[in-house]
């Protein structure tokens, strides 16, 4: 295993993780959000308009939704794929594995992420356009953010989940039972771990719509629960504890008003 090969490939994935966050950072100052999520004067205007407006908004516009979310899906999934690149590099001399399929494991992986962005984007553009969230993507009834925790939560518990976090929480299994070689070896596999990934992880995507999808706050909380799930020693340990959490939050939003008064 050449070092200095080894050190570039690991420096330029972090680099691209940094940009992806920076990008994500733009985007919300763009916007008028705080690191919170409030929305500012700007961001309140932004969340009253409607999108048949005749004017244009990038917001309820196909391409820069695409584009927020690739950039959404790179600056939190790539982070989790450390342990999964980790365990190809244990591969790569014992079951000839080469550099080259390390980068083609990475983007297989991100293709997939990326495919999913354009699904969502989609399904943003299909709530905003039915008024059930606003520009800012977040929900404008409780009710629906309450049905989208209670939904992602149960998910947590569902024989689905436990399939598909078994293959993001062990990749060295799923690289063992599916071995293939150089590039198209490695892009094969990623393709593979990416809809397993995509599996385990959709519903902390859709939850931004709960909260408003560029909460910069639910997107560090999100990433860093993705991270500690899949990690070999306590990843299996968090998944249930988290539905339960997600269930009650449900619970807390729908009876918001009464907790209030």
């Amino acid at each position: 295993m050449n070092p200095a090969l080894r050190s570039t490939c690991w420096l330029a994935f972090f680099a691209a993780v940094l940009s992806a966050w920076w990008m994500m950072v733009m985007i919300s100052t763009d916007m008028d959000l705080d690191l919170l999520g409030r929305p500012g004067a700007m961001g309140e205007m932004m969340r009253q308009m409607d999108p048949r407006m005749d004017m244009r908004m990038p917001m309820a516009e196909f391409g820069p939704l695409f584009v927020m979310w690739a950039a959404m899906m790179a600056a939190m999934m790539l982070p989790t794929m450390v342990p999964t690149l980790r365990s190809y590099e244990d591969l790569m001399v014992s079951a000839n594995g080469s550099r080259a399929g390390w980068l083609g494991v990475l983007l297989g992986y991100f293709i997939v992420w990326v495919a999913f962005a354009a699904l969502i984007a989609g399904v943003q553009l299909a709530l905003l356009f039915g008024g059930v969230i606003d520009m800012l993507g977040i929900a404008k009834s409780r009710w629906f953010a309450a049905a989208l925790l209670l939904a992602v939560g149960l998910f947590q518990f569902t024989r689905a989940k436990e399939i598909c976090h078994g293959v993001c929480h062990s990749p060295m299994m799923y690289f063992m039972g599916n071995w293939r070689t150089g590039f198209p070896g490695g892009l094969r596999m990623g393709l593979g771990l990416g809809v397993f990934c995509v599996g385990c992880c959709w519903g902390f995507m859709a939850l931004g719509f709960a909260g408003g999808v560029m909460n910069l706050a639910w997107m560090g909380l999100a990433t860093l629960f993705m991270v500690l799930e899949k990690l070999p020693q306590i990843g299996h340990l968090v998944t249930k504890p988290m539905g339960i959490a997600l269930i009650c939050g449900a619970g807390v939003v729908a009876a918001w008003p009464l907790i209030t008064t």
